[in-house]
C-alpha cells in the first residue's frame, strides 16, 4: 500500500511559473500573498497530509463510521485528525476575516484543497462542504445569522451540509416536498426528508449546521417556489429536530457519512429571500461543483502515484529491446511500451488539468476581487463557462486513472493490500454527485453556451488566442497550431449544434456529453502549450533541473500524439448528432 507524496514540484510550476500567481494577485490588490506564504502553505500542507491524512484513507474505507440509534460516530483516527486540522488552522484559510478567517484568496489556499482529496477524499468532505455552506451564508444570510454562525464554522468548532435530494426529487428539485412553515417565535419549522447527506450526521464536531431547501405554505409550484433555510442540529445546546434515520452503504467513500435525515418540526431560519432558495443554493453549489473537479485531480494523482512506484519497483518480463536489468531475472514492468502507455496517459491528464483547474480558481479571485467592474464580469462569464467542464472532464479522468493503476498493477490491483482499488471505487461517486456529469454537458450547451449565442466561447476564444499570439518556441509552433485549427471546429460544431437544438431540443442531450469533451481536450491542448512554452524557454536558458523540465516536454508530445485525436472521435459524435438515438419501445430494448 502506498502513501500519498505531496506533488510540490508540480503545484509550485503551476502556480509559479505558468500561472504567476504572485503577479496575478498583486494585480488584484492582494501584495500580502506572496510566493512566500502560498510555498509555505503547500510544504506545511504537505507535510499534513503526507503523515497525517494519508495513513487513515484506508482505515475510513475499511472502518467507517458506525450508525447506532441515531448518532453516527467517526473511526477514532478522522476525528483527531480533525481536531489536528483545525487547531493548526486549516479550516480558516478561505473564512472572512471578519469572523476569524485568514481570508486567502482561492490560489493560496486551493492547493491544500488539492492535498486534502489526494491524501483522504472521504474524510476531505467534511471540512470541503463546510466551506460551501460558510462562502453561501457570507453571500446570502443576514447579519444575525452570521454573526451566530460563522465564527464557530469558519473555526471548524461546528460543521456545514448541504441539503437538497429528496427521495423523489434528485436532478429535479421542482417535486421537492420538505416543508417549512412559519412560527410564532419569527423562524419557521421545519418538515421532510433528505437523502444522500454527506457528514449529515457525525461526531466530529459538536453542532451541524445544515442548509436547507424547502418549501413554504404558499409557494408557488416549481423551483421558483423553494427557499432555503439554516437548520441546526443543536440549537442552544438542545436536540433541534433533526433525526438520522440511517447511512447508506455505498459501492466507495466509505469513511464519509451518507445520511438519511428527517426534519421533524426542526427550527431553522431564512437564508436570503423567500422563493429564492435555490439561487443561494448555486453559490454552494457552483463552488462544490469546482471542489469535486479537486476530487477528481486528486484521486487522478495518487494513482497516478501508485502505479508509477508500482512499475518501477515490479519486475516481470523483459524488455523488448533485450535485457535491461542485468543479474536480476526479470525487468521492471516499466520497460514495457503499453506500461509506459498507461503511465504516460495518467500524468498527461493530470499534470494539464491541474492547471486548468487552477487556472480557473484563478478566474474566481479575479471576480471577487478585481476593482475594475469589466474584468469582474469577463472572469466571472469565464468561471461559469468552465466549471461544469471542469467537474465533469476531470472526474472522468479520475476514474480513468484510479482504473489505469489498477491495470498497471494487474491482479494486484484488484485486491485491497495494494489500496488502488479504493481509488476507483472512491473515484465513480464523483461522476455523480453535485450533478451527474450528463447534466453538467447539458449545463455547458444549453445555459453556458447556446443561452447567450455562444458569447462565452468567443471570450475563451480569445483568451487562448492570447497564448496562441505571443512568440512561442519553435518545437511548440506545431502544437499552437493543432489546438488554433481545433478552435475553429469548436466554432463549426457549436453553430451546427444551435441549429440542429433550435429544431429538435432532443438535439442538445444527444451531444451535450461529447461537446463537453470535446471542450475538455481542446483546453487540454491550451494547457499544454502553455506548460510546454515555459519549460522549453527555462531548458534554453540553463537550468538544474532539466530532467523535471524534459520530462514535462515528453508529456506534452505525449498528449498530442495520442490523447489529442479522441477529440476527432467526439467531433464525429457531435455531427452525427441524435440521428441513432431511436426511441425504442421496451420489448425493442429487451428483446
Amino acid at each position: 500500500m502506498y502513501e500519498y507524496r505531496a506533488p510540490r514540484r508540480e503545484l509550485q510550476f503551476v502556480l509559479h511559473e505558468v500561472l504567476e500567481v504572485e503577479r496575478v494577485l498583486a494585480h488584484l490588490g492582494r501584495t500580502d500573498v506572496n510566493r512566500e506564504l502560498i510555498d509555505g502553505i503547500i510544504e506545511e500542507g504537505g507535510r499534513f497530509c503526507e503523515q497525517v491524512l494519508s495513513p487513515i484513507n484506508w482505515q475510513g474505507d475499511r472502518d467507517p463510521p458506525r450508525f447506532s440509534e441515531g448518532q453516527v460516530t467517526a473511526p477514532a483516527a478522522f476525528k483527531a485528525a480533525y481536531q489536528q486540522y483545525c487547531s493548526d488552522g486549516w479550516s480558516t484559510m478561505a473564512g472572512p476575516e471578519a469572523f476569524g478567517g485568514q481570508g486567502l484568496p482561492a490560489l493560496a489556499h486551493i492547493p491544500m484543497g488539492e492535498m486534502l482529496c489526494s491524501a483522504a477524499m472521504a474524510w476531505r468532505m467534511a471540512s470541503g462542504l463546510s466551506d460551501g455552506a460558510i462562502l453561501a451564508l457570507m453571500r446570502h444570510g443576514s447579519d444575525r445569522l452570521k454573526q451566530d454562525y460563522l465564527p464557530k464554522m469558519v473555526s471548524g468548532e461546528w460543521a456545514g451540509t448541504m441539503c437538497l435530494t429528496e427521495p423523489q426529487a434528485g436532478t429535479d428539485l421542482a417535486l421537492l416536498k420538505t416543508r417549512a412553515e412559519p412560527s410564532l417565535d419569527g423562524g419557521y419549522r421545519l418538515h421532510g426528508t433528505k437523502i444522500y447527506i454527506s457528514w449529515g450526521e457525525h461526531d466530529l464536531t459538536d453542532n451541524i449546521i445544515h442548509l436547507v431547501l424547502a418549501r413554504l405554505p404558499d409557494a408557488v409550484p416549481g423551483t421558483k417556489g423553494i427557499s432555503l433555510f439554516l437548520v441546526p442540529k443543536m440549537l442552544a445546546g438542545v436536540p433541534n429536530g433533526v433525526h438520522c434515520l440511517s447511512i447508506e452503504h455505498k459501492m466507495g467513500i466509505h469513511g464519509s457519512p451518507t445520511c438519511v435525515l428527517n426534519f421533524e418540526g426542526a427550527r431553522g431560519f431564512l437564508v436570503g429571500e423567500e422563493g429564492g432558495g435555490l439561487a443561494c443554493m448555486f453559490t454552494m453549489m457552483n463552488q462544490a461543483r469546482l471542489g469535486v473537479g479537486l476530487q477528481g485531480l486528486g484521486l487522478s494523482e495518487r494513482a497516478r502515484q501508485a502505479a508509477t512506484r508500482y512499475a518501477f519497483e515490479r519486475v516481470q518480463g523483459r524488455s523488448a529491446r533485450g535485457a535491461v536489468s542485468q543479474g536480476r531475472p526479470a525487468d521492471p514492468i516499466v520497460v514495457h511500451a503499453d506500461v509506459r502507455r498507461m503511465l504516460m496517459t495518467q500524468k498527461a491528464l493530470a499534470e494539464s488539468q491541474r492547471l486548468l483547474v487552477y487556472y480557473c480558481y484563478q478566474l474566481e479571485d479575479t471576480a471577487a476581487l478585481s476593482a475594475d467592474p469589466r474584468e469582474r464580469e469577463r472572469a466571472s462569464a469565464l468561471s461559469a463557462l468552465l466549471t461544469p467542464i471542469v467537474k465533469a472532464l476531470l472526474t472522468d479522468s479520475g476514474l480513468e486513472n484510479a482504473s489505469l493503476a489498477i491495470q498497471v498493477h494487474g491482479g494486484a490491483g484488484f485486491i485491497r493490500d495494494t489500496g488502488v482499488e479504493q481509488y476507483f471505487r472512491d473515484a465513480r461517486i464523483t461522476l455523480i454527485y453535485e450533478g451527474t456529469n450528463g447534466i453538467q454537458a447539458m449545463d455547458l450547451l444549453g445555459r453556458k453556451v447556446l443561452m447567450n449565442r455562444g458569447e462565452t466561447v468567443k471570450l475563451m476564444i480569445a483568451e487562448i488566442m492570447g497564448t496562441l499570439g505571443t512568440p512561442l518556441p519553435a518545437s511548440v509552433t506545431p502544437w499552437a497550431q493543432q489546438v488554433q485549427g481545433a478552435l475553429k471546429d469548436w466554432v463549426e460544431l457549436t453553430q451546427s449544434v444551435g441549429g440542429r437544438v433550435a429544431k429538435d431540443p432532443d438535439e442538445l442531450g444527444a451531444v451535450a456529453v461529447d461537446y463537453l469533451q470535446f471542450c475538455g481536450y481542446l483546453l487540454m491542448g491550451w494547457c499544454w502549450v502553455r506548460m510546454a512554452s515555459v519549460a522549453t524557454a527555462t531548458l534554453a536558458g540553463g537550468t538544474g533541473e532539466r530532467a523535471y523540465y524534459e520530462g514535462k516536454l515528453a508529456a506534452a508530445g505525449f498528449y498530442f500524439d495520442r490523447l489529442w485525436p479522441r477529440m476527432q472521435g467526439f467531433a464525429a459524435s457531435i455531427r452525427a448528432g441524435g440521428r441513432s438515438l431511436a426511441t425504442l419501445s421496451e420489448e425493442q430494448y429487451t428483446a
